[in-house]
């Protein structure tokens, strides 16, 4: 069973760069089959996509998002990391990280979700 577990600091200071990390188990962040991704949902409106990393550790990213986004992955724990800098109230979100199927186009598996706030 494939399970994603979200972390990072749930309070942000504007001007600061958000990072949360996804630990993976149950699965391997280095197979062919899948893209590791970051999802956000902000207060009272729908998901959005942040962006991605595939088994290369080539990375793609929403244009609104991408001068302030870099995703990254660390193989030997499995885990894979999003930093978005700058951040401003507007970042305030739950953040998400999925696996997407490839072959199915979907999200198979999510983690909880993380909430996290920017706020002075």
């Amino acid at each position: 069973q494939v399970q994603l577990q979200e972390s990072g600091p749930g309070l942000v200071k504007p001007s600061q760069t958000l990072s949360l990390t996804c630990t993976i188990s149950g699965g391997s962040i280095s197979s062919n089959s899948y893209y590791w991704t970051w999802i956000r949902q902000p207060p009272g409106k729908g998901l959005e996509w942040i962006g991605a990393i595939r088994r290369s550790g080539s990375t793609d990213y929403s244009p609104s998002l991408q001068s302030r986004t870099s995703i990254s992955r660390d193989t030997s724990k499995n885990q894979f990391t999003l930093q978005l800098s700058s951040v401003t109230p507007e970042d305030t979100a739950v953040y998400y990280c999925a696996r997407d199927k490839i072959a199915a186009a979907s999200y198979d598996y999510w983690g909880q979700g993380t909430q996290a706030t920017v706020a002075a």
